[in-house]
């Protein structure tokens, strides 16, 4: 990358548009994509600034990160958290450390093109409070387009707002709708979601998309479900009621196959094989009650996380901008 500064001729000045980006050991595609970010910002000519967040990486990003920030110190800050605390949270420490009026979060995997960004921030100039982008024609094995297919269906009925990729972070979001998120004292969320409930008009656009070349993904299959159950349980008590009307129809059942076995004993006496019949059925009771104590234990998990009031996350270092580092979640804002 050219060790030059890209000139910002009004650098006290607000930036129009902010960049987040959380970084987990990604030191193989951060020189690019820093320079192409630069690059593409540079030609919008708008005022801009570039947040990137070292989530707890234990490769060389953080010192990639540094370079960067010495290469275009006006435009470039990085932000360092002690450790992991995941995707979410790092996007939380650069929404409260962003200025703009337009925010922009993207993933530093280049899977989604920099150069889509402009897109994102016309849609946004034409009115929107938010803007998401759908991967068109995405490169990703079948045994992650599925999950998240599943996860777009579930969170589209629950917020009631029927996008076809809430797991694409690239997306746009104006000031206020991002002042909004900062109020939430929540420690577990899911921000695209959350964003829809401040937003009055949310737009979707398709975006590129690419092979991951360098690096590897961060969020398996299983990480996938657990964010879906962070989101479910988080914005919905529709699982508590599913599980309430499953243990109703279940009750219901057994009652009547009791009736049905007292009528069989009372007109054909007693059968060696009913006791394998009842054992079925006490298994899918037991079964059912440990899934109920498990998402009740899951609802009573959050309040338990939430009642304790610990940070979000302890940012370690910061290069460029003001400090967040002593911010709690309720002062504005994991896997």
């Amino acid at each position: 990358m050219a060790n030059q500064v890209i000139p910002l001729n009004l650098a006290s000045s607000q930036p129009y548009i902010s960049i987040i980006i959380p970084v987990f050991n990604e030191e193989e595609n951060l020189e690019e994509l820093g320079e192409r970010l630069v690059r593409t910002l540079t030609a919008m000519d708008r005022l801009f600034e570039i947040i990137l967040v070292d989530d707890g990486s234990s490769d060389r990003s953080w010192e990639i990160l540094t370079q960067l920030h010495r290469q275009h110190p006006q435009n470039i800050r990085a932000l360092q958290f002690h450790r992991n605390f995941g995707q979410h949270q790092a996007i939380f420490a650069g929404f409260q450390a962003a200025r703009g009026r337009v925010m922009v979060t993207l993933d530093a995997d280049l899977q989604n093109p920099p150069e889509e960004i402009p897109k994102l921030v016309a849609k946004i100039e034409e009115g929107f409070d938010t803007v998401g982008g759908w991967r068109e024609n995405r490169q990703d094995s079948i045994f992650r387009k599925f999950p998240s297919f599943l996860i777009n269906q579930v969170m589209s009925r629950v917020t009631g707002v029927k996008l076809r990729d809430y797991g694409c972070m690239l997306r746009a979001y104006r000031r206020e709708v991002v002042d909004s998120i900062n109020q939430c004292h929540e420690t577990s969320s899911f921000i695209p979601a959350l964003a829809n409930l401040f937003s009055r008009r949310v737009a979707e656009i398709p975006v590129g998309h690419a092979e991951r070349e360098r690096g590897y993904s961060k969020y398996s299959l299983l990480k996938l479900l657990r964010l879906n159950v962070d989101f479910m349980t988080g914005f919905s008590n529709f699982p508590i009621h599913m599980v309430g009307v499953l243990g109703i129809c279940i009750s219901l059942l057994g009652l009547g196959f009791g009736a049905y076995l007292f009528l069989r004993r009372l007109f054909m006496g007693p059968e060696v094989e009913g006791v394998f019949t009842l054992f079925a059925i006490l298994f899918v009771f037991v079964g059912l009650n440990t899934f109920a104590l498990a998402l009740v234990g899951e609802y009573v998990g959050r309040i338990y996380r939430e009642v304790r009031g610990r940070p979000r996350f302890v940012i370690r270092q910061e290069l460029g901008g003001e400090d967040v580092r002593g911010q709690e979640p309720g002062a504005g804002g994991q896997e």
